[in-house]
């Protein structure tokens, strides 16, 4: 769950009131593909519960998600096509938000987009992180302790409760058990 955690960490309590009443809670049956790698995408999910598959080319999964990923993110900062498809490989359940009722609200208030911005740049800079390490570029010491490229700066730490807590709202609210 940690990766919505960045957002939730970094968005107010405005911003996830917005989410709920511009999003949808929508359930994806297993074997029903999200995102097609190449194909145009046109919402933000957050997956609230299930198993997605991440996968390349011909199927090689590239990874596992679970409860609390955003998926659709690189796509929706770049405007470019996925170049990866996602897969439900369980019964899933995802908070949908369309991209333009999204591109709207960022264009609309400075303020959440700011929020919104920077919970995107940390998120993706903690994926682009990990990537780094399992390919063993990191350092030499992430090497020997693959736990370290887990842990959280003091900054982080102090958000992240919050941010379990406004991720619970958002379930409750959603009503996904």
């Amino acid at each position: 769950m940690r990766k919505a955690l960045y957002l939730m960490g970094i968005l107010d309590d405005r911003d996830l009131e917005w989410l709920v009443k511009n999003g949808e809670a929508q359930f994806i049956k297993s074997g029903t593909t999200l995102i097609q790698e190449g194909g145009s995408i046109d919402s933000l999910y957050v997956l609230l519960d299930g198993k997605l598959s991440v996968t390349i080319g011909r199927g090689v999964e590239v990874a596992s998600l679970l409860s609390g990923e955003i998926v659709g993110e690189m796509s929706f900062v770049d405007s470019r096509p996925p170049s990866a498809s996602v897969v439900a490989i369980q019964d899933c359940q995802v908070l949908t938000v369309p991209r333009a009722s999204l591109k709207r609200r960022l264009e609309e208030d400075e303020a959440f987009a700011a929020r919104f911005y920077r919970a995107m740049a940390v998120y993706l800079a903690d994926r682009l992180r990990t990537t780094v390490s399992r390919f063993g570029y990191g350092s030499a010491k992430q090497d020997a302790d693959p736990h370290q490229v887990d842990e959280l700066d003091d900054e982080m730490m102090d958000s992240m409760s919050l941010a379990a807590v406004r991720f619970d709202e958002l379930l409750r609210r959603l009503r996904v058990n």
